[in-house]
């Protein structure tokens, strides 16, 4: 990956500096995505699977499963509506 200096990017013009901006806004947008992803498949592994002895999980550790996830996804649904209502 190659970096850009300072005087690089002073000499952009006001589009391309808006065009990377606009590029560095989605990035950290994934990332964040990325990592509340990783967060919450954390918290419901260690929260609903016991062990791991096998790569089978039990009916149990499914349904734990799938209403923590649920759970996640509502949980988010609602605060984008949320921070949508304050614009």
């Amino acid at each position: 990956m190659s970096s850009i200096s300072t005087t690089d990017l002073a000499s952009l013009n006001d589009s391309s500096k808006k065009e990377i901006a606009t590029f560095l806004e989605a990035e950290n947008s994934k990332q964040k995505v990325q990592m509340s992803i990783h967060q919450f498949t954390n918290t419901c592994f260690r929260e609903c699977v016991q062990s791991v002895n096998n790569g089978d999980l039990s009916s149990q550790e499914e349904q734990c499963l799938s209403n923590c996830v649920n759970r996640f996804l509502d949980t988010n649904i609602r605060i984008v509506k949320g921070l949508q209502g304050l614009q």
